[in-house]
């Protein structure tokens, strides 16, 4: 099934290759809370077609107003603030406020070849990331960059690109989008030049050892948290049932040969499901070697003692078993197997986010993770990955 963001990004690609004039809306900042990522994106063609969307109904008129605004009398890109309120948001079913700041720019014809490859990308589900210039005159220019080089150029010298481009690649590794200031000369140390990269990032993997009904229930709500999701197990018979092949892959295998060569980083999570001791003391130790961000073992509090009791017998010291979340899940109570798979998944998002867990009445702050060079330090500080 095609995905909403793949469907907008094949007919924007037409658009563009049928000759339209099509103004983008870039959503690349938030001020509290909204119902959208920052990166999501709509667009307006000069025949009143409109795709995507950036805050699910919030604003989408202001913006289309303003793009065919554009598209009619021409004129400059506009950065434009929005701010929705609670009233607001609750007229179209959402339960949020917040600030938004959406980067309204035609995509003109000397950046075409960087947009499309883009899209592209964005329909091949690859990734791929799309510098966009905001200030200055030259603002719109677009840099794409992947795994095959740079396409396009923003306009305000080599040193930029360059240094845009590096960002970009970084940025692409840990799976986020980010706005961030350039000096006027293209240098990373400066400001004046507000560059946002957004990316579109290899689908974080989550390998599940142990078919079993928590892996069957746990494998759908994954993936739709974006996962790319492998449920292994060298019992071929326990893999059998479709139930575990309708959200997951399946591998049949020892842990050490599933992870076998496997490249896994923070995003990425490995988890024990297997019940069995003569699974799980090496399916920990597989992951071990791994640098999965999270690595998390199923069991009551008896069953964890007793497999740490069997790690520290096969030389496994206590500084790896404490990157083991185990018993693995935030305690909210759960009592079946799909409550589980909801703690479980609960743990995985908060620790990934640097955050606890708690109640948002009881906790202060923003809601929403924010994406800031200061909280992804703080997250990364709360989720060390020592070098497998």
């Amino acid at each position: 099934m095609t995905r909403p963001v793949q469907h907008t990004a094949a007919a924007v690609a037409g658009w563009l290759r049928d000759g339209r004039r099509v103004v983008a809306g870039l959503l690349v900042q938030v001020d509290g809370s909204s119902p959208l990522d920052v990166g999501a994106s709509m667009y307006i063609d000069d025949q009143g077609g409109i795709e995507g969307s950036i805050t699910g109904g919030c604003v989408e008129g202001a913006v289309a107003a303003a793009a065919m605004d554009m598209l009619d009398a021409g004129g400059p890109p506009q950065l434009v603030t929005y701010g929705i309120s609670d009233e607001l948001a609750g007229t179209v079913g959402l339960m949020c406020g917040g600030i938004v700041h959406i980067f309204i720019h035609e995509l003109k014809d000397e950046h075409r070849d960087a947009v499309l490859r883009d899209l592209e990308a964005t329909i091949a589900h690859t990734p791929a990331a799309l510098v966009t210039l905001v200030d200055g005159e030259r603002a719109g220019a677009k840099l794409f960059v992947d795994a095959a080089g740079v396409t396009g150029s923003l306009g305000g010298g080599e040193l930029l690109d360059k240094n845009a481009a590096r960002e970009a690649r970084g940025l692409l590794a840990e799976g986020r989008s980010s706005m961030r200031d350039f000096g006027t000369d293209g240098s990373s140390l400066g400001s004046g030049l507000r560059v946002y990269s957004s990316i579109q990032a290899e689908p974080p993997r989550m390998v599940v050892f142990g078919a079993i009904d928590f892996s069957a229930a746990l494998a759908p709500l994954a993936k739709g948290l974006g996962y790319q999701v492998t449920i292994a197990d060298p019992r071929s018979a326990f893999l059998a049932s479709s139930r575990f092949s309708a959200a997951a892959e399946i591998e049949i295998g020892w842990p050490d040969k599933v992870l076998e060569g496997v490249e896994l980083g923070p995003r990425d999570a490995v988890l024990i499901f297997t019940h069995d001791p003569k699974l799980d003391v090496p399916a920990v130790q597989a992951a071990l070697s791994t640098g999965a961000g999270y690595i998390g073992a199923l069991g009551s509090r008896n069953t964890t003692s007793d497999r740490n009791r069997r790690l520290r017998d096969v030389g496994v010291t206590d500084e790896e078993i404490e990157r083991v979340f185990a018993p693995c899940g935030l305690d909210i109570g759960a009592s079946t197997v799909e409550e589980t798979a909801v703690s479980v998944l609960a743990e995985i998002i908060a620790h990934r986010a640097g955050r606890h867990g708690q109640p948002l009445r009881e906790a202060e702050g923003p809601i929403r993770h924010a994406d800031t060079t200061e909280d992804q330090e703080k997250a990364e500080a709360a989720w060390p990955i020592p070098s497998p």
